[in-house]
């Protein structure tokens, strides 16, 4: 881009620059891979605040039930009998952009997120969700029991827009698209969360540790 381009670009209103400076996947002036950012860099500045960032048009994808993930400590059944036992269970579900980046609850990524959600569907969006509750589990002889949750989830798809107060790799704005992946309400079309007990047989080491140890004839919990 020439000096005398870049200059007509800098007086023009705002949006001619985001037409006409801006569109980095549609730059009318070649530009070699090392000249443009990542879209690590972007996000990054986006995090940092240098770049003053919006996720444009968001779009709220149907919830689903994510995976089971183990919430609980697991009890080992040494003894030759069922064992019904309380276990309390905790879970902590965070968000994920599509490069992986953890959406920090109570950072600048989150709060734009949230914002346009909210703009645009009239409901407040969370990056994250905890939960803990105390479950009652049997487990039979030779088994262990452990419990599992799965989170109604979400995928938030949209446009993020970086603005510069001065050009950066070139240009004032960069755009790039991205899918934020995060736990959704209870009931969010009429998916709903789970938890269960889950068990096994032990293993013939574990087995061996029940008939050896100090789990001979009795219950053992192991931490997760």
């Amino acid at each position: 881009m020439t000096t005398h381009r870049v200059k007509r670009c800098a007086v023009r209103a705002l949006a001619v620059m985001a037409a006409a400076c801006a569109i980095a996947s549609a730059a009318s002036v070649p530009a070699s891979a090392a000249d443009e950012p990542t879209r690590q860099q972007l996000m990054a500045d986006c995090g940092s605040g240098e770049g003053k960032c919006t996720l444009n048009s968001p779009k709220l994808e149907e919830a689903y039930l994510g995976e089971f993930r183990q919430v609980s400590n697991s009890l080992f059944n040494c003894t030759t009998s069922d064992a019904t036992q309380a276990m309390t269970w905790d879970d902590t579900v965070g968000s994920s952009d599509s490069l992986g980046v953890s959406v920090t609850a109570g950072g600048k990524i989150a709060g734009i997120v949230d914002l346009s959600i909210t703009a645009s569907y009239g409901h407040t969006w969370s990056s994250s969700h905890s939960e803990s509750s105390t479950l009652n589990m049997t487990v039979k002889p030779g088994e262990v029991g452990w419990i599992s949750r799965a989170q109604v989830m979400q995928k938030v798809s949209g446009t993020w827009q970086t603005h510069y107060d001065s050009p950066k790799w070139g240009h004032y704005y960069w755009f790039f698209q991205d899918t934020v992946t995060g736990p959704a309400k209870n009931g969010t079309d009429g998916k709903s969360n789970a938890v269960v007990v889950k068990t096994r047989k032990m293993t013939a080491a574990e087995k061996h540790s029940c008939s050896n140890g100090s789990r001979t004839g009795r219950l053992s919990i192991q931490e997760r």
